[in-house]
């Protein structure tokens, strides 16, 4: 399989997008590229990567999210691989509004798995395309910021972005931050 890729700047680093010329396949911090090489491997397959300068807007998209379109980036088509669990849960995820952020629990009620929180997690965490779905949105039970593979300063600044008041932010615990309810 052959991607296009293209790099640009981020005002939370350099970002390295990869695209079949049609969906986004990858999306990842550059510090972070060998996890987004390992994900795509098991994915995608053998690809080839040639260099492309906005493979089908999807740049010039994701620049505009970082300018304030929060919305720049909803309907880019993704193609993410993954297990039918994953995609599950990967679309759920792209459900989820900017500006709102929900648990690992709640996720899982939502794709009908309620005890498969940390299957859910897990899911989450092998998200080959960040930002595009918007795996940054999903919290702890008790309000926490957990994980998230570009580090949780990203997420931090990320959910900020897209509206989330974080006040107190203290040693990754969101003091009074309760989970904003979406709807299906």
């Amino acid at each position: 399989m052959k991607l296009l890729v293209d790099r640009i700047d981020s005002p939370i680093g350099r970002v390295i997008l990869m695209s079949d010329g049609r969906h986004m396949c990858a999306l990842e911090f550059e510090d972070h590229e060998e996890r987004m090489m390992t994900l795509l491997r098991r994915y995608q397959g053998a690809t080839e990567l040639v260099d492309s300068d906005d493979p089908q807007g999807f740049s010039s998209r994701l620049k505009a999210y970082f300018a304030g379109r929060i919305d720049a980036v909803d309907d880019i088509p993704v193609k993410a691989g993954g297990s039918p669990f994953q995609a599950r849960v990967w679309a759920e995820l792209r459900r989820i509004p900017a500006g709102t952020t929900i648990t690992y629990g709640t996720l899982a009620g939502t794709i009908g798995k309620p005890t498969a929180f940390r299957a859910v997690g897990l899911a989450n965490g092998s998200n080959p395309v960040s930002i595009v779905v918007p795996c940054h949105r999903v919290i702890g039970s008790d309000g926490s910021l957990t994980g998230y593979g570009g580090g949780l300063p990203r997420k931090c600044w990320l959910l900020e972005h897209e509206g989330v008041t974080l006040p107190g932010v203290v040693s990754r615990k969101v003091a009074s931050h309760r989970e904003t309810p979406y709807t299906r």
